[in-house]
């Protein structure tokens, strides 16, 4: 099993900035693709990003192109979603996945495990 926690999120103005982590415990993640998903009131719950085990090979939502990064820090069994340029439609709750894989897929119904989510609220 694995257990995933997230952190990092919060309140935050129009064009900042927010860094979310995703802390896994049980097992090591080394070899899961993870992934970070979103789900704003009354939607679907989208992909964000994801990364494969090694974290070279990423996939990002065209919403999120060139303003968000995910990383990982294997040793650390953590991965990270760095977002910049943040607008009020990234309002959601984020959450962390992870999924025994090689390839890092968009489905969420694809992933193995889930965290709890953390809140990000972007104000205009």
């Amino acid at each position: 099993q694995v257990q995933l926690v997230e952190s990092g999120g919060g309140l935050v103005q129009a064009g900042g900035s927010l860094r979310l982590s995703c802390a896994a415990s049980g097992r090591t993640v080394r070899s899961y693709v993870m992934g970070w998903f979103r789900q704003a009131p009354g939607k679907e719950r989208e992909f964000v990003s994801g990364t494969n085990w090694s974290g070279g090979s990423t996939l990002y939502a065209d919403s999120v192109k060139g303003r968000f990064t995910i990383s990982r820090d294997n040793a650390k069994n953590t991965v990270y979603l760095q977002m910049n340029t943040l607008k009020p439609d990234d309002t959601a709750v984020y959450y962390c996945s992870a999924r025994l894989g090689l390839g890092v897929i968009a489905n969420p119904s694809m992933y193995d495990y889930w965290g709890q989510g953390t809140q990000v609220t972007v104000s205009s």
